[in-house]
């Protein structure tokens, strides 16, 4: 099973792209991507931090929040694509006859469009969205569900993520981890600390 957002594909520039468009809005000159990069896997809360500094539970957020919401829908694809190597990885499992998965806390309302039209996800055989259960990650619900639908048992699956709420919720599931190092990494980047069972650092790296 996989993260998506940071994992297998790179999403920041549609991301980011949605809340310059915000700033655009309100006569604000753009930022550069770069400044969004490292906050992507955290979604609206994290562009919306960066764009306009602000963060939840302060004045005004909800209604940024679905602004963003709004303009992340609009354009979902435009320049997100898939991370260098990751293709071929998932080609191999395909051909090997190995099910694979999804477990992200992006929402339903954005995962499951991306689902349907991304064609790297074609073969995907379990997608959980971050309201497909009552808790998101770190909560292992969303990987025990993604277990579930595909007929696995935690011990035989190894879940790869590039956050550490990835690698928490695998472990408290019972799977095997995996952190990756090609993707956002999140607020806390030092890997070694989130204590996952692998660390790589190319799609190549994954055996089976």
């Amino acid at each position: 099973m996989f993260d998506l957002d940071g994992t297998l594909i790179d999403s920041a520039p549609d991301l980011g792209a949605a809340a310059n468009r915000m700033r655009q809005r309100r006569g604000l000159a753009p930022w550069h991507l770069s400044r969004y990069r490292a906050m992507a896997g955290a979604g609206a809360r994290g562009m919306l931090n960066v764009a306009f500094g602000i963060k939840p539970g302060m004045p005004g957020y909800a209604s940024l929040r679905e602004e963003f919401f709004l303009q992340y829908e609009s354009a979902l694809l435009d320049h997100t694509h898939a991370f260098d190597g990751v293709e071929a990885m998932l080609a191999a499992l395909d051909a090997n006859g190995i099910r694979w998965g999804v477990v992200t806390n992006k929402s339903e309302r954005f995962a499951k469009p991306i689902h349907a039209q991304l064609t790297l996800l074609a073969r995907c055989a379990a997608m959980v969205g971050g309201d497909t259960t009552a808790h998101a990650k770190p909560h292992p619900a969303p990987v025990l569900e993604a277990c579930r639908q595909l007929g696995a048992q935690p011990a035989a699956v190894l879940y790869i993520g590039d956050d550490e709420r990835d690698i928490a919720s695998g472990k408290a599931a019972g799977t095997r981890t995996a952190a990756c190092t090609w993707g956002y990494l999140g607020k806390n980047n030092d890997v070694a600390s989130w204590h996952a069972d692998a660390v790589i650092a190319h799609p190549n790296e994954v055996r089976f």
